[in-house]
């Protein structure tokens, strides 16, 4: 299970964007990053296309990169500020069989992520 999931609300703790907030857009796992919604905002220059009515694409497009996952940590739903994710167990019962289930736990307040 991972520490840092797509739509988790995370806080930067390194680099430029030091301090701001966002939601993970998406996670590369093969890379151990995550992109951040407002965060390491980068400039492409795209080339010039046509699309399919003949309109003309590409210019300059402002995008976020892709931040490394040990420079954001997941933000405490009760605190709004950034804590460690740790796991805690629960026996659910479903379908009358009873399964363990792991949940995603904040360090700093002990409430559920």
């Amino acid at each position: 299970m991972a520490k840092i999931k797509k739509g988790d609300q995370v806080v930067v703790i390194a680099g430029r964007d030091k301090g701001k907030t966002g939601r993970v857009l998406e996670v590369l796992t093969d890379s151990d990053r995550v992109v951040v919604e407002g965060v390491q905002r980068v400039t492409r220059h795209v080339k010039a296309g046509q699309s399919n009515r003949g309109t003309q694409t590409g210019g300059i497009e402002t995008v976020e990169a892709p931040v490394h996952v040990s420079n954001v940590m997941v933000v405490d739903p009760e605190t709004k500020k950034g804590t460690r994710v740790g796991y805690r167990t629960e026996e659910i019962e479903r379908d009358g069989r009873m399964r363990t289930v792991r949940v995603r736990v904040a360090k700093r307040s002990g409430k559920d992520i």
